[in-house]
């Protein structure tokens, strides 16, 4: 039921998204990087699975799966812009429809994730 309720929710975030009433907004990776450099307290948050993590990830990010978001919704911080990123900028574009849903105020999606980032030549860590 819960995966049922979230799937209606990114849904409804896409769908609200396409329209540009969302409270969130997609960055590409040069973009993003810009915002990495200018916002130090910039919250980087990694919603891909933990092996995906351990190949590859950006320098200070914080993994949270996205099966997890829900659960673990305490531990983001409502006080810093967020910056969510994944491989490839989808399960960071549900994960940041729903921070905003829930009321986050200043959040980001790398809309073409972590292969864009490393694609443009910009740091990761191994």
């Amino acid at each position: 039921m819960r995966k049922f309720v979230f799937l209606i929710i990114a849904l409804l975030v896409g769908a609200l998204n396409a329209f540009g009433a969302s409270g969130y907004r997609n960055l590409m990776s040069t973009e993003a990087r810009k915002l990495v450099e200018q916002k130090k307290n910039l919250y980087l948050l990694d919603v891909r699975t933990q092996d995906e993590f351990r190949q590859a990830h950006l320098k200070g990010s914080v993994l949270i799966p996205i099966n997890e978001i829900e659960r673990r919704l305490g531990e983001v911080p409502r006080n810093r812009p967020i910056l969510v990123l994944c491989a490839v900028g989808s399960r960071s574009n549900l994960v940041a429809g729903f921070l905003s849903s829930k009321g986050y105020g200043e959040v980001y999606n790398l809309q073409d994730g972590l292969m864009g980032w490393y694609r443009n030549g910009y740091p990761i860590e191994r």
